[in-house]
């Protein structure tokens, strides 16, 4: 799997609670478009389907720990690509 830069992740993380404060103060299209945006974003460089799951992915990689594998099972493949995704 590759993983994206804390530097990346932290980014889309403050982009998406930002975008989240958005909504909470006016429940817009263009709020709710880039709601969606920021959370599909989290998603694709997560790796995940999900938002709950995304943030949850981005919290087990900014501490340090394993993404799991789809299979719900750590990652123990020795030969595993430890590249980082670069924005």
């Amino acid at each position: 799997m590759i993983t994206p830069r804390p530097q990346v992740l932290r980014a889309q993380l403050s982009r998406y609670a930002e975008a989240c404060a958005r909504m909470l103060e006016a429940d817009t299209s263009a709020n709710r478009r880039a709601l969606q945006d920021t959370a599909y974003t989290l998603c694709v460089i997560t790796g995940t389907d999900e938002i709950k799951d995304a943030l949850a992915t981005a919290d087990r990689l900014l501490t340090g720990e394993r993404p799991n594998t789809p299979e719900g099972r750590p990652d123990l493949d020795e030969g595993r690509d430890d590249r980082t995704l670069v924005a």
